[in-house]
């Protein structure tokens, strides 16, 4: 019998058993005594059932909290994709009870972030999703849901030692290494390059860019050690205008330099200064396909973006709980997103919310 067909009804008959018994053993309800359940569970070997878990789950008919922790954010940026994908996900999830929350801390900011965890960890979740701040900070986080039983997953920046249910982003040192390899077919001839960083004293914003920049660091040092990586700082404590005074002060002082890269989504900032300046001659290097950048790339001051599908990140980190929570199924422990390159010629068709 096709296990799709198999009703509880049969399943009662077989066991010698009420229909109610069979749905308390189905439902890991009480009040089933011994020998009822293994006459249960002894003909569900036999029929080779294999329950449908979305029944099973719409007819528990129970309500789950799941919360995504992101670093507070501008309009049009690279986490507002996360926040799509994860709310369409969660939207589509409706039925089964799902209710998505969105909690924001301030990067750089510790003392903050710790008032946040407690204050957080006061109410009722099931699940959360977290971009981690630093490891250490993170870890205190997740030790205390580990203590809750709270399953969570990881976004951005992969910390195995954390144990996550699930962790979903780029394999950072090999996206920064193929970064420079895309790099170099058109700067192969140069002598200096530029790399843009956006710090706060002295520190980028994520594990993630940090490890970005160590995988281009040892492309460079294998195959191009001549070519000197000059660094811009350009401070997130700065307003945008000060940006444009530093780079038109290193483009006046550097002017052999023609190729620059970023790590971090804001590969715009030097690719609209690019534009008002009218330097024609210099391109920059950058991920992400937020608005601002893909403008940049369609009017040629961006050459390539590298792209890592924020909003199917989203939508598969609630996924993830959705399935190990409410469906009781395993889930993939690391899923690396594609590393994929980006120009004027193919950025139309790049699809943000293909699952």
């Amino acid at each position: 019998m096709a296990t799709n067909n198999i009703r509880i009804k049969d399943i009662a008959e077989r066991a010698g058993v009420s229909v109610g018994t069979v749905d308390r053993v189905l439902h890991e309800r009480p009040n089933v005594s011994k020998k009822a359940r293994e006459k249960v569970e002894q003909a569900l070997a036999e029929m080779d059932y294999k329950p449908n878990m979305y029944a099973s789950a719409l007819a528990y008919n129970k309500n789950y909290t799941f919360y995504c922790v992101l670093p507070k954010h501008e309009q049009d940026a690279y986490w507002d994709e996360i926040e799509e994908g994860a709310q369409a996900c969660a939207d589509q999830r409706r039925d089964f009870g799902i209710t998505l929350k969105f909690l924001y801390y301030e990067r750089f900011n510790a003392a903050a972030f710790t008032r946040m965890v407690r204050e957080f960890l006061t109410g009722e979740f099931d699940g959360v999703i977290i971009v981690p701040t630093t490891l250490e900070q993170t870890a205190r986080f997740t030790e205390k849901l580990q203590a809750k039983q709270i399953p969570y997953v990881l976004l951005d920046s992969y910390m195995p030692d954390l144990k996550p249910l699930s962790f979903f982003g780029q394999d950072s040192f090999a996206s920064g290494y193929f970064a420079a390899k895309m790099l170099m077919l058109i700067a192969n001839k140069e002598k200096e390059i530029a790399l843009i960083k956006q710090t706060r004293d002295g520190k980028v914003a994520s594990k993630q860019q940090a490890n970005r920049e160590t995988g281009f660091r040892h492309y460079m040092v294998d195959h191009y050690p001549d070519i000197k990586i000059t660094e811009v700082d350009l401070p997130l404590d700065e307003e945008h205008a000060d940006y444009d005074d530093k780079l038109e002060s290193f483009f006046q002082k550097h002017p052999h330099v023609h190729h620059c890269i970023t790590f971090n989504s804001k590969a715009h900032i030097v690719g609209e200064f690019l534009q008002k300046s009218n330097r024609r001659n210099i391109q920059i290097m950058g991920y992400d396909m937020v608005p601002k950048n893909e403008a940049c790339v369609r009017q040629g001051s961006i050459s390539f973006l590298i792209a890592q599908h924020a909003y199917q990140q989203g939508y598969a980190s609630v996924d993830a709980l959705f399935n190990a929570i409410v469906l009781k199924r395993q889930v993939n422990p690391v899923n690396y997103m594609p590393i994929e390159i980006l120009t004027k010629e193919n950025v139309e068709f790049y699809r943000r919310t293909a699952i």
